[in-house]
């Protein structure tokens, strides 16, 4: 158990808990590492993401090839280094416009409270009934299948669960006794949201959000199977995973390197959302 003092806020409680946590921190440090070298990969990496060598063809890993090559000649730990740049992409920006949507709807939902917060919630709960997956595709078939879109369209249907919490959040700080000292003293129902429910409410609003980003990138790498993710020659973790699984049989590095990447980062991403989420059980 790690000790906390009344006065630490919500960030500092969960860098603590975080750094006694081995095994979340070494995954924390894995996904800043992968993170950091994926962005850098036109830096980094030994060939551009699209170049062929159709006489080269699928070529087992080798000196010149660490990780192989794919059915084109293009080298793989080049593809899986600018893949995993979009698959952060969609990570992050997913996320962002889930936190977006889930923290405005929530909080405006508990702040209303009485029958404003009931209709909102139920708006919600018939949401939750609808298949997110069929959703997102036919979202991407009527609009087109721009990177963009992908983003927008995972972002706002993985609000949900973000809006009931801070929802949660809402109605339990709105009771507590400095914001009735501020509704007291007149403070505008904008500015006790902005200077007292949102920063109380961060905390959580990090821990959903860090649980959330696999959801979306995994998502991203579903609709990559069904060949509505991102478009070739762009690749995308899902996109390679998909490619090495039509030709698993007879070359079996084209699956197990994307594959593995992909697999430690999903791992990785819900170690430290579990970890930091202990505080908030």
């Amino acid at each position: 158990m790690t000790a906390y003092s009344q006065n630490d806020s919500a960030f500092a409680r969960i860098r603590a808990r975080l750094f006694a946590d081995k095994l979340a921190l070494a995954c924390f440090f894995f996904l800043a590492a992968t993170a950091l070298l994926c962005f850098c990969a036109p830096l980094i990496a030994p060939y551009p993401y699209d170049a062929q060598n159709l006489e080269l063809g699928a070529s087992a890993p080798s000196l010149a090839h660490w990780l192989g090559t794919d059915m084109m000649g293009r080298d793989i730990l080049s593809r899986i280094l600018y893949g995993g740049r979009i698959s952060f992409a969609v990570g992050f920006l997913a996320t962002g416009v889930a936190v977006l949507i889930g923290v405005s709807y929530g909080m405006a939902s508990g702040m209303a409270g009485g029958r404003t917060d009931a209709v909102m919630m139920r708006i919600v709960d018939i949401i939750y009934s609808l298949p997110f997956t069929i959703f997102v595709i036919l979202l991407m078939l009527a609009f087109g299948r721009s990177i963009w879109l992908i983003f927008v369209a995972i972002g706002a249907v993985e609000w949900l669960t973000m809006a009931r919490i801070v929802r949660a959040s809402t109605l339990d700080i709105k009771s507590r006794q400095f914001v009735e000292a501020a509704t007291a003293l007149g403070q505008s129902r904008a500015g006790i949201m902005i200077k007292h429910i949102l920063p109380n409410c961060a905390g959580a609003i990090l821990v959903c959000a860090t649980l959330t980003m696999p959801s979306v990138m995994l998502l991203e790498a579903f609709l990559s199977f069904l060949g509505l993710g991102v478009q070739a020659p762009l690749p995308s973790w899902g996109s390679l995973v998909k490619d090495g699984a039509e030709y698993m049989e007879d070359a079996a590095w084209l699956l197990i390197s994307p594959a593995l990447v992909f697999s430690a980062t999903l791992y990785a991403l819900n170690r430290v959302g579990e970890a930091i989420s202990e505080e908030h059980d």
